[in-house]
């Protein structure tokens, strides 16, 4: 019940948030789009995130102590995920992206033998 509530309060969030950008509309219509849409997300990344890490963890939290559990584990995982995402773009970066002339020249030769013949 407390997921179904949490996520009203989500959406009703969101349609504040969307309001509040249309009526700002003629002001600096753009600016202020882009950051509902970017809080929107936020919003719904931080609320689908930790429901997935916290789904079979039986955490009360209404307690104060499986509140700050909570928090530990879900700050844990983002920790984990942005580490990973560190990990991943720096191993994207040393990875060696030119092309193999040695492959290309191969290729090329054996497409013009078929070609010919």
């Amino acid at each position: 019940m407390q997921v179904s509530i949490t996520l009203i309060g989500i959406i009703v969030a969101i349609a504040i948030i969307w309001i509040i950008a249309e009526l700002r509309r003629k002001e600096a219509a753009f600016r202020h789009r882009t950051f509902a849409i970017f809080v929107i997300v936020l919003l719904l990344f931080t609320y689908l995130s930790f429901t997935f890490v916290l789904n079979g963890k039986n955490l009360n939290l209404s307690s104060w102590d499986d509140l700050k559990q909570a928090g530990g584990l879900y700050l844990s995982w983002l920790g984990s995920v942005f580490g990973n995402m560190k990990s991943l773009g720096g191993n994207a970066i040393k990875m060696d992206w030119g092309l193999n002339e040695t492959n290309i020249s191969q290729n090329l030769a054996s497409s013009n033998v078929t070609n010919s013949g």
